[in-house]
């Protein structure tokens, strides 16, 4: 049985993934930052569990090769 190669390519991409969302959210600091205290708690607090969603079938394809079940 041969090795993978769709697991350390999974792996590379939600790396990249996490990179990007970071980025993204850290340019947007500026304006965040000028909003008050609890508008930007939530907006810390979306942004922080909504870069989970497109790992469900990002893992799924890492493990079968298909998108979608």
């Amino acid at each position: 049985m041969t090795p993978s190669w769709r697991k350390p390519a999974g792996m590379f991409l939600i790396l990249l993934l996490i990179t990007v969302w970071a980025v993204l959210i850290a340019s947007l600091s500026p304006w965040i930052g000028a909003l008050p205290r609890l508008v930007q708690a939530l907006i810390y607090l979306v942004a922080g569990v909504i870069w989970i969603v497109p790992l469900k079938p990002l893992l799924l394809w890492m493990e079968t090769g298909k998108w979608r079940v």
